[in-house]
């Protein structure tokens, strides 16, 4: 499971290090350095205002998500969200694999979408690594703040 948040830096060109301890549990967990980055869901900031992220997903769990999308029946879609989910987020993956210094190239197309210029954020969201700018990734943490439980038997429930 990816877990952590690491701040880092993206370059003009768009190269960036996935962090150390993510390819560890590519290689150790999922037995395969490959991944795909694409678009991540819009997250709303309430009041109309949302911000965009990307995502990194492994080469299995990506391959499962195509499965259920290919699928469609059982989502709570209806044809024409699955067509923009497909349209919107599996049309932008690109499948990738760090070099051995553990850089990646992120297509100038996802940078656009995600807002990302000097000050990237890696954030492990358990299946998923999340990339933000940080400027984005301030905002998307004051809202879960606001978002965040205040049911106490819930979080025990979670063992938190």
């Amino acid at each position: 499971m990816f877990r952590g948040i690491f701040e880092t830096t993206i370059d003009a060109k768009g190269r960036t290090s996935l962090p150390a301890k993510f390819r560890e549990v590519l290689n150790e967990s999922y037995k395969d350095a490959r991944f795909f980055i694409t678009k991540s869901s819009p997250v709303g900031l309430g009041e109309g205002r949302f911000t965009a992220g990307l995502v990194i997903y492994p080469y299995k769990v990506w391959s499962g998500v195509e499965k259920k999308l290919q699928n469609g029946a059982g989502l709570g879609l209806t044809s024409a969200q699955l067509d923009s989910v497909k349209r919107t987020v599996v049309a932008s993956a690109i499948d990738c694999i760090a070099d051995k210094l553990g850089r990646v190239l992120v297509p100038p197309n996802l940078r656009r979408y995600a807002a990302l210029e000097r000050e990237i954020v890696f954030v492990g969201s358990l299946k998923k690594i999340e990339i933000w700018s940080l400027a984005e990734w301030e905002k998307v943490l004051a809202q879960d703040m606001k978002n965040f439980p205040a049911d106490t038997q819930a979080l025990a429930e979670l063992g938190l």
